[in-house]
């Protein structure tokens, strides 16, 4: 059997496939795979599995790859780049990899917390543009994070880490805003579950760890800034649709909010010349929140398995459109 990845993926991956007769082409071109170049690979006849990463899987593919495919395997938590409805309606069962991440993302959001809150990133420009010798007693100062309130929006596992991180290093009080209340953050952060109007009045730092749904969508939005402190830090390592763009490029513009740090954007790539990049108090990544070598090798492994028990008619460990096993292909 074959199967096609969007780009290169770990080694560890291709080789437990291969002990299972598996054997993977990749897309590895520096350039991200097209739409046309996709399909046309996928509908040759010559694959029964594909792998994805960060390429957008729509409906039109999905209808185009359904009589190949047997499954489809994220190497991701988040599945938004996949049309569910038409992968299910086609039979075809997706797989993502949560939790093997979860420490890793979240130490992204507190490494960027921390380069927001002492202005890290843009002193490191003003080294490179010879302004160091430039700096007063009172200019280019951080702010101070010892004892300050956190705010997660979307505690879950990856936010459960956030909270320990912030707590055990700067003894800060936690609250979160969830559907629910998460009895485990409230036992061991003593976090506090709050509506989300305060959470956006009380957080200092406020972290979003939140999936991407309708009702998150730019759910960060101007009149929400407005709310905020204006000394507040705002971090998203969730997915960038969560956070209206502009209005915080805004928000930062006019004072509304100090500062934020930013591992996901919208769009991905963030263009070069996106104002945010120019900003004293904004610190940007490109999504390397699980960008580390243990993390994507246990993310790649999960993947792995996920696409042999696919192809053998197996259930998934981690499907993310159960409704499929219920619905002939």
């Amino acid at each position: 059997m074959k199967v096609f990845a969007t780009k290169v993926i770990p080694d560890n991956a291709k080789a437990f496939l291969s002990a299972n007769n598996i054997v993977v082409d990749e897309w590895t071109n520096q350039t991200p795979i097209t739409k046309n170049e996709l399909t046309k690979i996928v509908t040759s006849g010559k694959y029964t599995g594909l792998f994805v990463l960060g390429a957008k899987i729509d409906a039109e593919i999905i209808h185009a790859i359904q009589r190949n495919i047997q499954v489809i395997s994220l190497l991701s938590v988040g599945y938004d780049n996949i049309d569910l409805h038409a992968a299910t309606m086609a039979g075809i069962p997706v797989s993502n990899t949560p939790d093997v991440l979860n420490d890793a993302t979240a130490e992204t959001a507190f490494l960027l917390m921390q380069n927001v809150a002492r202005k890290a990133f843009y002193n490191y420009r003003r080294i490179m543009e010879d302004k160091w010798h430039n700096d007063s007693f009172i200019t280019n100062l951080g702010v101070d994070l010892q004892g300050k309130t956190l705010g997660i929006f979307g505690l879950g596992k990856i936010g459960l880490v956030m909270g320990k991180l912030c707590r055990a290093a700067f003894n800060m009080e936690v609250i979160y805003h969830n559907r629910s209340r998460n009895p485990k953050a409230d036992k061991t952060l003593n976090a506090q579950f709050v509506s989300f109007d305060e959470l956006l009045h009380r957080s200092d730092v406020l972290s979003i760890h939140c999936a991407l749904t309708p009702e998150t969508t730019r759910v960060f939005n101007a009149a929400v800034f407005k709310k905020m402190k204006n000394s507040s830090i705002l971090i998203n390592t969730a997915r960038g649709k969560v956070v209206d763009e502009p209005a915080l490029i805004q928000a930062l513009q006019k004072a509304e909010i100090w500062g934020a740090g930013l591992d996901v954007t919208d769009p991905e790539p963030m263009q070069p010349d996106n104002p945010l990049l120019q900003m004293a108090t904004v610190a940007v990544l490109p999504h390397i929140g699980s960008a580390t070598v243990n993390t994507r090798h246990r993310m790649a492994q999960l993947a792995a398995e996920n696409m042999l028990l696919g192809l053998t008619g197996k259930r998934l460990k981690t499907i993310v459109n159960e409704e499929v096993y219920s619905i002939k292909k």
